[in-house]
C-alpha cells in the first residue's frame, strides 16, 4: 500500500512538473484588457545572453489559443531560446473575416494584433535582465493570422500603426521572423533599410491566404472585404530580390492546413533557421516538398507539376 502510495504520489509530481514547464505573465494590461503569454525558459543555465522567440498563433483574428502552439516554444527552449506563446485580442471574433466582411475592420485586427505582439516584446526588453535576454536576438514567429500579426509588426510603419504609449526602442530591430502561411498587404513595406532574415512555409494551394498574390480568400473585387494580400512566394522574391536572407518552404498541393506545420509538427527546421541566422549565415534556398495533393480550384505553380 506503502509503495502503491508514493508511485500515485511520484505520478502526481511527474504531471505536475510537466504541466509547469512555462510560466504564465500578464505582458500587458489596462482599464478594459489583460493580455497574457505563456513563457518557455532553457532548462540549462547560460552565463550569455538568451536569443528570444515570441509566437503569435493563429485563427483568423477570432479563434484560436496560445496553448495550440506551444510545441515550437518547446522545441526552442530545449535549444537554448526564451520561447514564449502570446493571447491578444481576437478582434475579428463573431465579425466576417471573409468576403462579405468590412475591409477597415479587417485591416483594424491586423494592426490591433501587431500592437499587441510588440507590447509583448517591449516587456521582454524592460526585463531583459530577468530573463537574460539579448535585445539584438528577438524573433517573431506565427502562423495564419498569426503570421500575417509578425509581418506587419516587422514591416508596417510604426508611426501609422501605433495604438499604444509603450515604443519600442527607435533602434530596435528584429533579429528575424519566421510565417506559416502569411501574407502582407504592400510588397513595399519591407524595403532594404528595413529587411530582416525570414523563413517561410505555405501550401502552394491555400484558398484562403494567397500562396503568391491575390486577394485574400480569392475574393472578387467588389467584396466588401476585398483585401489583396502578397503572400510566401511574392515576399520571398521580393526578398531575394532585395538579396536578402529567406528561406521558403513550399507543400506543393497543401492548402491553409500547413499553416502550422513546422510550429506544431515538425519545429526543427524553425529553430535550425534562427540558430543559422545567429551564426551569421545567410540562406536564399527554396525547398519544394510534394505533399500528394492537387489544386482543386487555383492553378498550380509549374515548379510542383
Amino acid at each position: 500500500m506503502k509503495k502503491q502510495l508514493l508511485l500515485l504520489l511520484a505520478l502526481i509530481t511527474f504531471a505536475f512538473a510537466d504541466a509547469q514547464e512555462f510560466k504564465t505573465v500578464t505582458y500587458f494590461a489596462n482599464d478594459t484588457l489583460k493580455l497574457e503569454m505563456d513563457i518557455f525558459l532553457p532548462k540549462t543555465k547560460s552565463k550569455e545572453k538568451l536569443p528570444l522567440l515570441v509566437h503569435v498563433h493563429g485563427g483568423g483574428f477570432a479563434g484560436g489559443e496560445r496553448k495550440n502552439d506551444h510545441a515550437i516554444s518547446k522545441a526552442a527552449a530545449a535549444e537554448g531560446f526564451v520561447a514564449a506563446n502570446i493571447t491578444y485580442t481576437l478582434y475579428m471574433k463573431g465579425k466576417n473575416f471573409s468576403c462579405g466582411g468590412i475591409l477597415p475592420e479587417k485591416i483594424k485586427a491586423i494592426q490591433i494584433a501587431a500592437n499587441q505582439l510588440q507590447e509583448a516584446v517591449i516587456y521582454f526588453l524592460k526585463n531583459k535582465d530577468t530573463y537574460n535576454i539579448d535585445p539584438k536576438k528577438v524573433f517573431i514567429s506565427g502562423s495564419s493570422a498569426g503570421a500575417e500579426t509578425v509581418l506587419h509588426a516587422a514591416y508596417w510603419d510604426t508611426k501609422i500603426m501605433s495604438m499604444y504609449p509603450d515604443k519600442l526602442p527607435a533602434d530596435f530591430k528584429y533579429a528575424g521572423l519566421i510565417s506559416g502561411s502569411g501574407a502582407i498587404m504592400d510588397l513595399n513595406f519591407i524595403t532594404p533599410k528595413n529587411l530582416i532574415p525570414m523563413m517561410f512555409f505555405h501550401g502552394s494551394c491555400d484558398t484562403t491566404v494567397p500562396y503568391g498574390t491575390a486577394s485574400h480568400h480569392y475574393c472578387p473585387a467588389d467584396s466588401s472585404g476585398w483585401l489583396m494580400l502578397f503572400g510566401s512566394y511574392s515576399i520571398f522574391n521580393h526578398v531575394i530580390s532585395l538579396k536578402g536572407n529567406a528561406k521558403l518552404v513550399t507543400f506543393c498541393g497543401g492548402g491553409h492546413e500547413y499553416s502550422g506545420e513546422l510550429f506544431t509538427k515538425d519545429p526543427q527546421p524553425v529553430v535550425n533557421f534562427m540558430k543559422s541566422v545567429l551564426k551569421g549565415e545567410k540562406q536564399q534556398s527554396h525547398i519544394i516538398v510534394p505533399t500528394g495533393k492537387e489544386c482543386s480550384k487555383y492553378s498550380e505553380y509549374d515548379f510542383c507539376r
